[in-house]
């Protein structure tokens, strides 16, 4: 019964991790509120190797609709810039010399539904992961029977699995509908 509970607790802690980052990437889809989290996959160009942004900068949201970025050498700007009309995010810089500004604009009704099926798929590939870490646990349970286990311990350790995945399960799916809330609220 131990080496059901190693099972279990290893699937718990994989399956946490599978909602981590699905938050993460959740953070990444901008909801029409500056977020220093939309930056997060920006890598600069920084004495010839590749750094995260926020390294290299001091990243603020002074109001709803701004992001501002500083960087620690003012000779960063041009890079930065450079980074920020690369990545996918659809954000124009502004600078002053010393500080980046982007404004965030106001989403379209249609870019809404748009970011509301990248949180689906997102969704599902959430979804997706918490169902295979179920299929290696149970997999992993199963084989217990050549070691000695008991077929009623087993099939009570497959039946807490199931119950420990429609619980993720349920889980993303709240995360879903406060996302969706979020990105379709004006």
């Amino acid at each position: 019964m131990e080496e059901i509970e190693l099972y279990l607790d290893d699937a718990r802690d994989t399956m946490e991790k599978a909602i981590k980052h699905l938050n993460i990437e959740l953070t990444k889809i901008r909801a029409g509120k500056a977020n220093a989290g939309m930056l997060d996959g920006i890598q600069v160009e920084y004495y010839g190797m590749l750094s995260p942004l926020n390294t290299i900068a001091a990243i603020n949201t002074p109001d709803a609709r701004t992001i501002s970025i500083k960087p620690f050498e003012k000779k960063m700007i041009g890079e930065i810039e450079k980074s920020i009309r690369n990545s996918n995010l659809g954000l124009a810089p502004n600078n002053d010399g010393e500080v980046i500004r982007l404004s965030i604009p106001m989403l379209t009704e249609e870019r809404r539904r748009d970011l509301v099926k990248r949180v689906k798929q997102e969704v599902e590939v959430a979804k997706v992961n918490v169902r295979n870490i179920r299929k290696d646990t149970n997999d992993g349970i199963r084989k217990l029977t050549k070691e000695g286990v008991s077929e009623d311990a087993v099939k009570v350790g497959e039946e807490r699995v199931q119950k420990l995945t429609d619980a993720f399960i349920a889980r993303i799916d709240e995360t879903f509908v406060a996302k969706e809330k979020d990105i379709l609220s004006v």
